[in-house]
């Protein structure tokens, strides 16, 4: 399967099963990806000087193996006569 960034896939597994989003991050070392609103985590982080802290949502890297490639141009269906 061919991942890149920024093609759509649908997720098969896991709390998110069944929903789709875009590809954000790819880890090839580690065979993960970092799809957009899905496996959401919450992250507490402290106040500096650049960032207010509080509790921040953000995405979470899922196995590639948990995922499916969304192609747009296969699911048009060819029309065609045949003789």
């Amino acid at each position: 399967m061919i991942l890149k960034k920024g093609i759509q896939v649908k997720v098969l597994t896991g709390k998110d099963k069944g929903k789709t989003g875009e590809i954000l991050e790819i880890n090839r070392k580690l065979n993960k990806i970092k799809i957009k609103s899905i496996n959401m985590i919450k992250r507490h982080t402290k106040p500096t000087k650049e960032n207010k802290g509080g509790i921040i949502s953000k995405e979470s890297f899922i196995h590639q193996s948990n995922v499916k490639n969304i192609d747009n141009n296969k699911n048009e269906k060819k029309t065609g006569s045949k003789k």
